[in-house]
């Protein structure tokens, strides 16, 4: 076993009991006394899928036992071995509703903060090891400039931050979402189903955002002995545009669940966090640009609980700024010394829009018309005086097939059919003479 798997190791072998969870106990206890409330005669097996924590759950059944909190009603036999079913009593019922008052999580134990630090910082300490093959192959179906996987590769590797900048519709969004599916392809990182801190809970996982692997790779890769709390998962991916708020990148308090939903950079935390049309969300680019100052310095994020107390985590993730404003009108130079990478994606050339178009030919089923295409360059292009955009031949050429699919044609390329098309696409007053 090498000395990163070692320390992981050390960090996610299973408890063997309630004291080596190193949690409050009355974080277990609740929990399971909730779960028997909600759900009224549980089986052992049941309350250990929930919990998820085999080396110690007996002992809390055993002590909620003699404390006259649960009672068994039923034992079948299971692979051998008896399998009890639990209950409340009267007097676990009435601890359950305290319970609840504090709060209504029932799930995976939470593992300790200071265990989610440490096991992030040695899943994230090494480089990725990603080839330039690699991210070629990642970006082989666009057109790009030749060697414009240098420009990315390294912030890839490092986990650097990255600002891709340019005008629109020339792939931006779609380079960040290949990188987001290398990084996702890369060794997958273990990561717990919630936290607890300063006696509150803390809820990591999200359906939308991890993705357990499969078994088969889990098996290769698992740790002897592994504690249930914690998941191996694709390295997570999350992306947002407009619709961001500052609200989402603090921990939201829920005040009926009476538990907090990590925000978004801490369910990010291994993989890569995206902001999409950064400068268009309903904050001011200023406010959201010095919200990551920090965290991109020093590789730590500070959350407050609504008991005022701070937590400290880690902000381990490659962070992906992409914008068609003007960079220099949305921050000075001070915080752009702190992205550490920042790639134009300008728009195409002649040559590099015709290899575009032609392969989006092929991808729509349509043959490729010289004629058609020279027409659609000359009266809506150089005539219009219009630059040309990566994303114009895909929808041009969608809109072309629906005109072939309306008229019952056979797919084709036609003068007629491009002046059509791009009426309808393109906001003009009137087609170009």
């Amino acid at each position: 076993m090498s000395v990163f798997q070692s320390a992981l190791a050390s960090i996610l072998t299973e408890a063997r009991s309630l004291e080596e969870l190193q949690i409050p106990q009355n974080i277990v206890i609740d929990i399971i006394l909730r779960l028997l409330h909600n759900e009224g005669n549980v089986a052992f097996r049941r309350i250990l899928q929930v919990v998820k924590i085999p080396g110690a759950i007996q002992q809390v059944l055993d002590w909620l036992r003699q404390e006259h909190f649960v009672e068994v009603t039923s034992a079948s036999q299971l692979q051998g071995q008896y399998a009890f079913v639990y209950k409340l009593t009267d007097a676990g019922k009435e601890r359950a509703r305290e319970a609840l008052g504090r709060s209504q999580y029932v799930g995976p134990v939470p593992v300790p903060i200071q265990q989610y630090i440490n096991a992030i910082e040695i899943q994230t300490n090494q480089p990725r090891h990603i080839t330039p093959s690699d991210v070629k192959r990642a970006l082989e179906d666009l057109v790009l400039p030749e060697d414009f996987h240098r420009l990315i590769g390294p912030a890839i590797n490092s986990a650097a931050s990255l600002f891709l900048y340019g005008p629109s519709g020339n792939g931006k969004t779609t380079i960040a979402q290949k990188i987001a599916r290398l990084i996702g392809g890369t060794q997958p990182i273990w990561l717990p189903y919630a936290l607890t801190a300063g006696g509150q809970i803390i809820q990591i996982h999200d359906r939308l955002v991890h993705n357990a692997v499969s078994p088969e790779l889990k098996a290769s890769r698992t740790i002897p002995k592994a504690d249930g709390r914690w998941e191996l998962f694709e390295r997570p991916s999350i992306m947002v545009g407009g619709e961001l708020k500052m609200e989402a990148l603090d921990l939201r308090y829920d005040p009926v669940a009476k538990i907090y939903e990590a925000p978004m950079q801490l369910k990010a935390n291994g993989g890569i966090f995206l902001i999409d049309d950064f400068g268009r969300q309903q904050v001011s680019p200023v406010e959201l640009l010095n919200r990551w100052i920090i965290p991109l310095e020093s590789q730590i994020d500070y959350l407050r609980l609504h008991t005022g107390q701070t937590v400290v985590v880690p902000f381990r993730e490659l962070l992906v700024f992409s914008t068609n404003l003007n960079p220099h009108s949305l921050a000075d130079e001070s915080f752009y010394r702190r992205i550490q990478i920042k790639v134009a994606v300008n728009s195409p050339d002649e040559s590099a829009y015709r290899k575009i178009f032609i392969n989006n030919c092929s991808q729509a089923g349509l043959p490729f018309s010289e004629p058609a295409y020279k027409h659609l360059l000359d009266h809506w292009y150089y005539k219009a005086n219009r630059p040309m955009q990566a994303v114009h031949p895909r929808d041009i050429l969608k809109i072309v097939n629906a005109l072939c699919l309306y008229e019952d044609i056979s797919p084709q390329i036609t003068p007629n059919l491009i002046d059509e098309a791009c009426l309808s696409y393109f906001v003009e007053a009137r087609q170009p003479n």
